[in-house]
C-alpha cells in the first residue's frame, strides 16, 4: 500500500504537490473547463488545514523550446484563487534560486503555484539535474496528478528518487480505488461500454478485462471495426482496416470465456459528419458513402436492457458523434440508462466524461476519472510509472 497525504507530517513543512492542471484556455486565457482543477481542491485544502507551505506543480500544453506566455498557468493560479477563496501566488518558474527565495518567505498555509514544468526540457526527459532541483524545493512530495501518472518524467517519478517521503494525494487515492476495484472485486454483473473512434486505444483494456467483465456494449466508430470483422456492410464508415483480424481474435476469445458482445444492429447514418447533414436510419447494411455517427433505437433498446441489470459499470467512449445534435441520442440514452442502473458506475476519458455531463447525469455517476491516457493504461493491467515511484507504507 502506498504512503497517503494523510500519513505525512504537515506542520509548517514545504510540501510539493504535483497536480494535473493541463486545462483547457480559450484565447483570452481563461480557463474553460475546471475539473481538474476542482479535483485537486481536496488534497490542497487538506494541506493548507494541516499548515504546510503549499507548492503546486503542473504541466500545461506541449510548450516547445522553452517559456510561453501562451503556455503559462498564470490562468490556472487564478482560478485556483477563486476557488479556493483564498490568494494563490505564482512563481515565474519551478525551480532556482528565485522560487526558492519566494519559497522561504512564504507562511504555513499559503500557496504557491509553480510555473509550467514543461518549460524546462529535463522534465519529459526524466533530468536528474532537474529531478534534484524540484527535489531541493521541498520537505516532502505529494503526486496527486493521476492523469500524468503513466509518464516517466522528472516531476512525476525522477523528484521522488531524492525526496525522503514521496505519498499519494486523495484524487490519486480515489482514482486508484474505484479502478482498482474494477480488476480485483467488481460486483456482477460486471458489464463494459465501450466506444470512441479507434478499436486501437480501446482493445488492451478490452482484452484485460474479459476474465472479468460478464458482457462488453460496443459503440462509437469502433464497432464498425467489430461490423466488418463480422462480415457486415459498413458503407464509409471509420474503421481500422489493421484491426479487423484482431477484432476477430478478441470475439473469438469472449466466446471461449462466455462474454457476451453487444453490437449495433441500427444506425443512424450521414453522407458527412455535419450538424446539418440529411441522417437516416438503417439495420445491419450501410450503403456506400453513408457513415454511422450514432447507434440506433432498436439498438439503444438493447444496450438499455443489458445495463439496467449492471452491479458493476465501466463506460470509456462515446456511442457516435455525440457533439452534434443529430448524432447524440444514443450516447444520452445510454448516460440515463448508467445513472437508472444504480450500479457502481465508473466513467474514464474525457468525452465520456463530457457526455454524462451534456446529458445531465454527471452527479449520478459514482466515480469520474480524470485520467484519460492513465486510466487506459491502468486498466490494461498495465504499472503506472508514477504510482510506482511513490513511497511505501510501512
Amino acid at each position: 500500500m502506498k504512503l497517503r497525504i494523510d500519513d505525512l507530517d504537515l506542520d509548517g513543512k514545504r510540501l510539493l504537490i504535483r497536480v494535473d492542471f493541463n486545462v483547457p484556455l480559450d484565447e483570452q486565457g481563461r480557463v474553460t473547463d475546471d475539473t481538474r482543477i476542482r479535483g485537486a481542491l481536496p488534497t490542497i485544502n487538506y494541506a493548507v488545514r494541516h499548515e504546510a507551505r503549499v507548492l503546486l506543480l503542473s504541466h500545461l500544453g506541449r510548450p516547445k523550446g522553452g517559456p510561453s506566455a501562451k503556455f503559462s498557468l498564470r490562468p490556472v493560479a487564478a482560478r485556483l484563487s477563486a476557488l479556493l477563496g483564498r490568494p494563490v501566488e505564482m512563481a515565474d518558474d519551478c525551480v532556482g534560486t528565485q522560487v526558492r527565495a519566494q519559497i522561504d518567505r512564504m507562511a504555513a498555509g499559503q500557496v504557491l503555484m509553480l510555473e509550467n514544468c514543461r518549460f524546462h526540457e529535463g522534465e519529459e526527459k526524466n533530468d536528474e539535474a532537474f529531478a534534484r532541483a524540484l527535489a531541493e524545493l521541498c520537505d516532502v512530495y505529494v503526486n496527486d496528478a493521476f492523469g500524468a501518472a503513466h509518464r516517466t518524467h522528472a516531476s512525476t517519478v525522477g523528484v521522488t528518487r531524492f525526496v525522503k517521503q514521496a505519498a499519494c494525494g486523495f484524487l490519486m487515492q480515489s482514482e486508484l480505488e474505484h479502478l482498482g476495484a474494477l480488476l480485483d472485486s467488481p460486483k456482477r454483473p460486471f458489464v463494459s461500454i465501450m466506444g470512441g473512434a479507434k478499436v486501437s486505444d480501446k482493445i488492451g483494456i478490452l482484452t484485460n478485462l474479459l476474465s472479468k467483465v460478464d458482457s462488453v456494449v460496443i459503440g462509437g466508430g469502433m464497432a464498425y471495426t467489430f461490423l466488418k470483422a463480422q462480415g457486415h456492410e459498413v458503407g464509409s464508415s471509420l474503421v481500422e482496416a489493421d484491426r479487423v483480424a484482431m477484432a476477430r481474435e478478441t470475439m473469438e476469445e469472449a466466446r471461449r470465456a462466455q462474454v457476451a458482445i453487444h453490437l449495433p444492429t441500427d444506425h443512424i447514418i450521414a453522407e458527412r459528419v455535419d450538424a446539418q447533414a440529411p441522417t437516416r436510419r438503417v439495420e445491419t447494411a450501410i450503403p456506400q458513402g453513408w457513415l454511422g455517427l450514432d447507434i440506433g433505437p432498436s439498438t439503444v433498446g438493447r444496450y438499455v436492457q443489458a445495463i439496467g441489470g449492471a452491479k458493476t459499470v465501466l463506460w470509456n467512449g462515446p456511442m457516435g458523434v455525440f457533439e452534434m445534435p443529430p448524432f447524440r441520442d444514443g450516447t444520452f440514452a445510454i448516460a440515463r440508462a448508467v445513472a437508472a442502473s444504480g450500479a457502481h458506475s465508473v466513467i474514464g476519458g474525457g468525452d465520456t466524461a463530457a457526455a454524462v455531463a451534456q446529458a445531465g447525469v454527471a452527479e449520478k455517476m459514482t466515480h469520474i476519472s480524470t485520467g484519460g491516457g492513465a486510466s487506459l493504461e491502468f486498466l490494461e493491467g498495465r504499472e503506472l510509472p508514477g504510482i510506482a515511484a511513490l513511497s511505501e507504507k510501512e
